[in-house]
Formats: C-alpha cells, sequence, structure tokens
C-alpha cells in the first residue's frame, strides 16, 4: 500500500531518468534532392496539416506531433526519448548543476510551504530564514492554503538572478510572522553528496549523478580527502543512473596513468573515438574501490569498466544495469527536446555492456524482477553471463560483456539491507517526512546539541522507532519492522543528523554498517 498522497519531494529538483548525454546539439544538413526519406517526411506534415485544418472537431496537433514522435523513438530503443518541457527544464538545471531562486529545500505539509533546510550559502540562509520555517506569501501571492501544483509554486520562488522577492514567513517557534526581502541568486545542486573519511586512511566519496559540475566537486572532494591521510578511495555510485559521459571520463582520468584508455565509442559509420587519460590525475596510485548496484547505469559503467578493465580497483556490490548506449540531445524551441542514440560505447577491453533490448522497452526497464525472481541478487553464481561474450585485462582477470558490469566482489541484497522492502523504505521520501514532522512538533529538544550528544541520545531511546511504526502505519503502510529494528534506528538517526546537521553528518552514520564499505575496507 502506498502512503498518503499528500507528500511532495523535498527538494526542487527531481531524480533524473536512466540515460547519458553527449555533445552538442544535432544539425540536419539541408539536402538539395528530394528522396524517398523527404516523401516519408512530407507525408507526416501534410497529414498533420490536413488534420489542424479539416477535421471535424477542434484538435490539439501540438499533442498529436508529441505523440507521433514519442511513438518514433519508441520503435528504436529504449534510451532515445522525447522530453516534453514541463520535465526538460527541470532536467537541464538538474544536469547543469545549478538553478536561479531562494535556494530552500522544503516540502507541503498540509497545504504550506514548509523549509526543510535553506541550502548552505543561498539566499534564504543568509537573510535568516530557518528550518521549520512556513511561506505564506511571496510578494503578495498567497503559497498557504491552496493546492498548488509544483510548477506553479516554483515558478514564485525562481526567477531572474537579482531580482527581489518579499517572503511573508510564519516561525512556529516564534510564533510570529516576519518579512524578507530576498534576492534571487545562483544555488548549487550538488551531485556530489559527501565526502568524507571512514577511518584514517580510507577516503569516501559518494557521487548522485554525472552532472557539469561533477567532475569539479569530485576533484575537490578529493584533494581534502587526501590533506586528511586518505590512501585508499571507496567511490559509491549506487543508485546514480548516469549523466555526462565526459564526467565520468575526466573522474576516470583522476584515478588511470597516463595514456590508459578509458573509453570508446563507435557510430553507425563504424567511426570509432578512443579516450585516454593523461598524466595529470590526483590518485594515479593507491586503492581504489567502486560501489555499484543494479541501478548503477550509463556513465557509473563507464567509470566502473575503465577501473575494472585496466586492473585498476576493485568493484563491489552486484551487477550494474546495462547501459552501454551514447545519446546526444536536440532541443525544440518549444522547450522540449530529443535524445537520440548516436553510439554505442565499449569498455578498454572492448566489451559492449548493453542488456538486450529486443523484447520492448517494458521489458527491458523491468528486468530488475527478474534479477529478483532468478536470484541474482542473492548469490553471484546466479548472475547468467554470456561465454561467448569473454574479455581478458592486462592481468589476466575474465571479464564479460552484455547485460551489465558484473563485480569482482559480490554483495547480496539481504546482506546489505535486510529486509530489502524495509532497507529501500528507509531510504526513502516517507522517512525524510517523518523526521521533518517529528522535528517541528519540538525543535527545541535538539537545540544546543552537539553532535555526539545527538548520537547519545538518539541510540538511548526507542522513542523514535516506535513512533515511525505508528506514522507508517497512519499513512496506511504496514511492515513488520522488529527485526530490523538497528537498521531503522540507524537510518532515522542519519536522517535527523541530516536535517540537523547537514548531508556528510548522515553518511557518517549510515556508512559505519554499510555491508560493501566493510567488504572495501577488509579487502587486501
Amino acid at each position: 500500500m502506498k502512503p498518503n498522497q499528500k507528500y511532495f519531494p523535498i527538494l526542487f529538483f527531481s531524480t533524473l531518468a536512466l540515460g547519458i548525454l553527449l555533445g552538442d546539439k544535432l544539425n540536419f544538413p539541408s539536402q538539395g534532392n528530394e528522396s524517398s526519406s523527404d516523401n516519408h517526411k512530407n507525408k507526416l506534415n501534410k497529414l498533420i496539416d490536413f488534420i489542424d485544418n479539416e477535421y471535424v472537431d477542434k484538435v490539439n496537433t501540438d499533442s498529436i506531433v508529441d505523440l507521433a514522435v514519442t511513438n518514433i523513438l519508441e520503435k528504436l530503443d529504449p534510451h532515445s526519448v522525447y522530453v516534453p518541457p514541463s520535465e526538460q527544464s527541470q532536467i537541464a538545471e538538474s544536469m547543469k548543476g545549478d538553478f536561479v531562486g531562494i535556494g530552500v529545500n522544503f516540502y507541503m505539509l498540509n497545504d504550506t510551504v514548509a523549509i526543510v533546510k535553506p541550502v548552505k550559502g543561498g539566499p534564504s540562509e543568509k537573510a535568516g530564514i530557518k528550518s521549520g520555517d512556513r511561506i505564506l506569501y511571496a510578494n503578495k501571492e498567497k503559497l498557504f492554503g491552496r493546492k498548488l501544483i509544483s510548477d506553479s509554486l516554483f515558478s514564485k520562488l525562481k526567477g531572474e538572478k537579482g531580482s527581489e522577492v518579499t517572503l511573508t514567513i510564519y516561525r512556529k517557534s516564534e510564533n510570529k510572522k516576519l518579512q524578507f526581502k530576498l534576492k534571487r541568486d545562483v544555488v548549487a545542486i550538488e551531485s556530489v553528496a559527501a565526502a568524507i573519511m571512514v577511518n584514517p586512511t580510507f577516503g569516501y566519496i559518494k557521487i548522485n549523478r554525472f552532472a557539469e559540475t561533477t567532475a569539479d566537486e569530485f576533484k575537490k572532494g578529493l584533494l581534502q580527502l587526501k590533506k586528511q591521510g586518505a590512501t585508499s578511495l571507496i567511490i559509491d555510485v549506487r543508485d546514480n543512473g548516469g549523466g555526462y559521459m565526459e564526467k565520468a571520463i575526466e573522474i576516470a582520468d583522476e584515478l588511470l596513468k597516463d595514456k590508459q584508455l578509458i573509453v570508446f565509442t563507435k557510430n553507425k559509420k563504424g567511426k570509432v573515438d578512443k579516450t585516454y587519460a593523461t598524466a595529470d590525475g590526483n590518485f594515479e596510485t593507491g586503492k581504489v574501490f567502486i560501489l555499484i548496484n543494479e541501478n548503477s547505469a550509463s556513465a557509473s559503467e563507464i567509470l566502473a569498466g575503465a577501473i575494472q578493465d585496466n586492473d585498476r580497483g576493485t568493484i563491489i556490490g552486484r551487477r550494474s544495469f546495462g547501459k552501454g548506449l551514447v545519446q546526444r540531445e536536440m532541443n525544440f524551441e518549444d522547450g522540449s527536446a530529443v535524445r537520440l542514440t548516436i553510439a554505442r560505447y565499449y569498455t578498454p577491453t572492448g566489451r559492449s555492456i548493453q542488456k538486450s533490448y529486443k523484447n520492448g522497452n517494458e521489458e527491458y526497464f523491468k528486468e530488475f524482477d527478474k534479477r529478483l525472481l532468478n536470484g541474482e541478487l542473492y548469490k553471484k553464481d546466479s548472475i547468467k553471463v554470456d561465454d561467448t561474450l569473454k574479455f581478458k585485462t592486462p592481468k589476466g582477470k575474465t571479464v564479460y560483456g552484455g547485460g551489465g558490469i558484473v563485480p569482482d566482489v559480490f554483495v547480496p541484497l539481504e546482506v546489505e539491507h535486510g529486509d530489502e522492502g524495509v532497507g529501500y523504505l528507509m531510504q526513502s521520501g516517507p522517512v525524510s517526512y517523518y523526521v521533518f514532522e517529528e522535528l517541528d512538533k519540538n525543535r527545541k529538544e535538539f537545540e544546543g546539541l552537539k553532535f555526539n550528544q545527538f548520537l547519545s541520545k538518539m541510540d538511548k531511546s526507542d522513542l523514535y522507532f516506535n513512533d515511525f511504526k505508528k506514522y507508517l502505519s497512519k499513512n496506511g503502510l504496514v511492515l513488520k519492522l522488529d527485526k530490523d529494528k538497528s537498521l531503522v534506528k540507524r537510518y532515522l538517526t542519519a536522517e535527523f543528523a541530516r536535517q540537523l546537521f547537514g548531508e556528510e553528518f548522515y553518511y557518517s552514520i549510515v556508512l559505519k554498517e554499510d555491508a560493501m564499505i566493510k567488504k572495501a575496507l577488509n579487502l587486501k
């Protein structure tokens, strides 16, 4: 059963669909003579005009065109897609790595915009807006007591850089209304969620997606970790669906030695483009571990494949998604876009890790269910590899093409999560909403606590564990949590830490009992 539908995403940006972007816009050359291909194009144009001019009822021909484009692309491959304007703007913003706005994480609580946390260094934090504040008005526009759709709400809070907006805020902790005049500014959307030390010599970097700023964020985090004594590095791309291919290449370049092959692509004409590492890497020696799972795709697989095929490090986890296609984006005047597959990519040994899509898109994206049923998420021996797609690394290790990156060290799902349903739940929206609402009831209870005091407080009590069970039940989600009590308490504590102290404190808690992290730390 689903939780109450009142919940909205906390962050301004949405989770990206699987797929990678590459290069500039497509350029279509003009043709001097009309061909059979031109006749087919004219047929489509004539049909749209015929419907527009002569059809008996009023029809939105724009929607017909969108449908036609979508249907055409569905006949190609699962990653050639049409993106409507409403989605394209959000995706482009997220991939750019910033937006112009007031800088808050929020969600709708009882038809009111509740601030979960101001973005560090953003206009709202600088103005003095706090976690738990409610936005009542943006200028004179009422934002409470209304069922505002996300696009409408975003338009009230975003705007041109330097433009002013006056916010009327209700601060529950002081029971008063306040006004803040803010100037909208560029707000970063970080793609590297954490760069922390997990022990005195192991650094850890979590990459959520490969956006324009990811390589710079990674390098900054890497240099900080080296200063703190990191001689080994864990890179976590679990649940990372990809992004810009070039950024995965830049990160691989930080880890590989000069002239080592990172990846190559091949287009329909057989043209091969190879990309090699340079001599500028900041971590060309020292142990490297890449954490992957069944949702690691695209650019994540390019990074993992480059490390595995060059014998540079150890891949830990479960078989990755299996996306070996490269897209290029073409934008339209109405704000929509098409992402068209223009090439395949291959890992340094020559592997294509693209899984089959011969049974259609629906089956392609449902493959997780098959992996669950055939047992491969629980036992490495259940992973089906194609012996005809066998490749050798320079040191003689056997690796396989077709259907994702098979890890060197396997970590089963139940070891990582316990009951998988509980594990996935504890990394989902309801946990964030519950924690916010608990803090909102009595934020003063946590004021002034240092991090160690906070940990002690959370460890000694089962209050929030018991309340969380009631919260789920009230919202229609009934799960038996008692056998996974330690896992549930750990993630609840981590989410409290994230909202009170920041993102890195979340990871400092959840990683202590992370099965893949433990594997990396114990490997010699």
